[in-house]
């Protein structure tokens, strides 16, 4: 299958002009090592995996000598060798330059360890997330909507709007599943959450309760995009409090989990505290979640915002610096799905799954601009086809453009 060209790759041969080692990592499966190997930015650098049983010897046995094979080098699945990250240190150190080293891995905790305490100031760490709406649909040649939108608000032109099917949100944006190359997508999620139980957690963790484990991360995902209560889903999970915190913490460690902190810095004085919880791809948390259709299924809203998510992230996070997103909710209720925040900039947003609003649903916005002067527009992202001015900083904006 033709290869599909991913923002984040800009990113990295930018930062790749500026430090002399960039780190990427993300989630098992979201494309990184095929990211690598096809873009055309990073075909002329030497690429080693330490998947590979011999090249992983030799990083091991002499991490000085494999780091002398050749010049601007790719060491995939880095985490596999602790070792070369002390060695990467000392040849920079040598004689530092820009683009020395690009590392790439999966286990978020092993990884940073390594750079942490190796590379301290001597690397950049970016993460590659699930394929967006934009990525998936060869649509990258352009600013993305969000970033020109941030930019110099304002009511969008008339133009043809793809709304967001149920089955974009079912498959989510992990390459295999979100391109149509699985060709049971259910069945392949099946063998990644066992790859991941088997594989992955062994890298970074002994897992005591294996089971505990599973059953903790199926109730995270019928939890996806509701504030974070670990007390609640430990006791769900027949898990003790501080268990069910650390077993939560590696799955955030892979990415399989993300946490979105509240946005605290406006003038409202009672606002919710505790993070949100999200799965990074929304097909994976159908999955867990055992969604299978979204028609008439009460976490299809929960299920849209994770999807939408991911989709602002890919979009924000190929910055520099990056974007950040956060949400806000007060305690009486009020509340704004996803606060954007690009530079100075500050978006509000609030999803709907479908293609109409009431004015109740507009409550929070109207709040949100209110308490944020530095706001720089609100938006309800609806999935309909039409924009248009609610009043002043507040748009109603189709999600298909919105994404886009």
């Amino acid at each position: 299958m033709e290869y599909v060209h991913r923002e984040l790759a800009g990113t990295l041969e930018r930062a790749l002009e500026v430090m002399p080692v960039v780190v990427l990592t993300g989630m098992r499966q979201v494309g990184k090592s095929t990211m690598l190997v096809n873009e055309e930015a990073f075909r002329s650098r030497p690429y080693f995996t330490l998947d590979d049983y011999a090249n992983m010897k030799a990083a091991r046995e002499n991490p000085a000598a494999f780091l002398d094979t050749a010049e601007g080098m790719i060491i995939d699945e880095a985490q596999r060798v602790r070792e070369i990250f002390l060695a990467v240190k000392r040849v920079v150190d040598r004689g530092r330059r820009p683009g020395m080293f690009l590392l790439s891995g999966s286990a978020n905790t092993a990884l940073l360890r390594g750079v942490t305490e190796s590379l301290a100031g001597r690397a950049i760490y970016l993460q590659l997330p699930p394929m967006s709406r934009r990525e998936i649909a060869g649509a990258t040649g352009s600013t993305p909507f969000i970033v020109s939108f941030l930019r110099e608000p304002g009511t969008p032109r008339r133009k043809e709007v793809k709304v967001v099917t149920d089955a974009e949100v079912l498959a989510g944006g992990l390459p295999p599943v979100a391109l149509g190359e699985a060709g049971d997508p259910a069945l392949w999620f099946t063998g990644y959450e066992q790859t991941y139980l088997e594989r992955d957690l062994r890298d970074i963790a002994s897992v005591e309760n294996i089971l505990g484990f599973r059953d903790l991360m199926k109730l995270a995902a019928l939890r996806t995009a509701q504030l974070l209560n670990i007390s609640g889903l430990g006791r769900d999970a027949h898990l003790e409090a501080k268990t069910a915190a650390r077993y939560l913490g590696w799955m955030e460690a892979t990415y399989v989990i993300r946490r979105i902190q509240p946005f605290l810095r406006n003038k409202a004085s009672r606002v919710k505290k505790s993070p949100k919880l999200f799965i990074s791809d929304s097909g994976m948390a159908c999955h867990l979640a055992d969604c299978r259709d979204l028609s008439d299924n009460p976490m299809k809203g929960a299920l849209y915002e994770t999807y939408v998510l991911q989709n602002i992230i890919a979009i924000i996070e190929r910055e520099i610096p990056p974007g950040r997103v956060y949400y806000w909710q007060t305690q009486q209720g009020r509340e704004v799905d996803f606060v954007v925040e690009l530079g100075k900039d500050i978006l509000a947003i609030e999803v709907k799954a479908g293609e109409g609003w009431s004015r109740r649903d507009l409550a929070g916005l109207s709040e949100f601009l209110s308490l944020t002067p530095g706001c720089r527009a609100a938006v309800i992202a609806h999935n309909g086809e039409e924009a248009a001015k609610l009043g002043d900083r507040m748009w109603a904006i189709p999600l298909g453009m919105l994404l886009s």
